[in-house]
This record gives structure tokens, C-alpha cells and sequence, in this order.
């Protein structure tokens, strides 16, 4: 594996009463144990990572700085029971912490989608959180915090993304180093769109009797791949 740079710390600030917000929309969980059910998504604005395939580049830049309470009562009139908060990388904004608190307290089922490079100790722990540890085609392989492996508990889910069939030995190698086929979350593991088929996947995880939850990213195949608000 490649030698870890500097991981950036999780930074909760209690009073940040704000988030940098880039959409937010109703749709179908694309991905997950929670697909195909109804979610309200909040994509924030910002990420520190440059993955190869990316599919929210547009959330790098722009949006809109909205107060917390606004978004939670937009994400109520939405009338949805569980609301997802992306990106980007939502825990690049310290305003996250307070919103997913507001989010659980006003009664929502709340997700969060982070990559593997900030760990996640500070988020709440009602949160669901899925953590998209990077595999060596994303280009940021090195950025990936392992703490994450040990601040995630049962709520969680750990996500590989896998576009070669040297992305999928490394998350073998993973799984089998780390003993990830014990612990109290899930492993998930789905393709990257275009670049590997699904059925190779899923062949290969069948030939080495791996311990994880084959995925599709259901939103790519229902809508169009590129699309916004899906």
C-alpha cells in the first residue's frame, strides 16, 4: 500500500450554525443496505480529494451558505424519513456535526456518505454512516485514514469501489489484514461505472468466498449516469 500523507482531523465546532450547501433533492437511495428506499439528499459544497472517477465534480465549488435550521426544515417538507448528507466531503465543513444533531433530533433516519481520508470519530453515532475507502484507480489511495476501520460501529458501512482486478486484490488484502469479515459493519463492494463489469465482480468475490455485500449503483442504471438530483 502506498505511504499514508497527513490525514486533515475532523474538527466538530459546536456553535457553527451553517453549511456551504450545493443541492438538495428527493430521490431513490441509489446505493447501500438502504437502497431503493426514499431519501432526501444534501450535497455539500467542497472536497479536498481528486478521484479518477469522480462522478460530483460539480460539487467542488459554488453553492450557497445556509443556516442549519433552514435545511432541516426544507429536508422536513420534503416528507421523507431518512436524509443523506454528501457531497463533496461533507466533514470538510465543521458546520456537519451540528446539522446531522439537528437532522436526528427533528426525528430523521440520517446517512452520511464520506470518503476514507477524514476519520469519522466525531460524527454522531446514530448516524449511518458509509465510508467510501479509496482503492488504488481513484489516484488517492494515500489519503485513506485507517482509523476510520476502528471509529466505525454497527450503524456503518464500509465501501470499495472497484474498477481493476488490482483494485479488487487490495480490498481483499484489506479485508483479510484487517479481519473486516468480523467486525460489527458491513463491507460493501460495487464497480466503477463503465470500467468493470459487474459480473466480473461478483464472479471473483463468489471465487474467493469474500465476507461482503455485492452492490450496483442503482441511481446509474435507473438515470442518466452524469445526471444532477438523482
Amino acid at each position: 500500500m502506498p505511504a499514508a500523507r497527513p490525514h486533515i482531523e475532523p474538527r466538530r465546532v459546536p456553535t457553527a450554525d451553517s453549511v456551504v450547501v450545493k443541492e438538495i433533492y428527493l430521490s431513490l437511495q441509489g446505493e447501500s443496505s438502504h437502497a431503493g428506499l426514499l431519501c432526501a439528499f444534501i450535497r455539500l459544497t467542497g472536497c479536498h480529494l481528486r478521484c479518477t472517477y469522480c462522478d460530483s465534480e460539480f460539487a467542488f465549488h459554488g453553492g450557497n451558505r445556509r443556516k442549519n435550521a433552514d435545511i432541516v426544515t426544507e429536508i422536513l417538507a420534503l416528507n421523507t424519513p431518512a436524509v443523506e448528507v454528501t457531497g463533496g466531503e461533507p466533514l470538510l465543513q465543521p458546520g456537519v456535526y451540528p446539522l446531522m444533531e439537528s437532522l436526528l433530533d427533528a426525528g430523521l433516519k440520517v446517512l452520511l456518505e464520506t470518503s476514507g481520508a477524514i476519520d469519522v470519530r466525531l460524527v454522531p453515532p446514530a448516524v449511518h454512516k458509509i465510508v467510501d475507502m479509496k482503492t488504488p484507480s481513484s489516484g488517492e489511495c494515500d489519503r485513506n485514514d485507517y482509523r476510520n476501520l476502528v471509529s466505525m460501529n454497527a450503524n456503518d458501512e464500509l465501501k470499495l469501489v472497484i474498477g481493476s482486478r488490482e483494485d479488487y486484490e487490495w480490498s481483499r488484502a484489506l479485508i483479510t489484514e484487517h479481519k473486516l469479515g468480523s467486525k460489527p459493519y458491513s463491507v460493501l463492494c460495487s464497480t466503477i461505472f463503465d470500467k468493470l463489469h459487474p459480473r466480473e465482480l461478483a464472479e471473483w468475490i463468489i471465487e474467493d468466498r469474500l465476507p461482503v455485500r455485492f452492490q450496483l449503483q442503482m441511481h446509474k442504471y435507473l438515470w442518466d449516469p452524469n445526471a444532477r438530483g438523482v
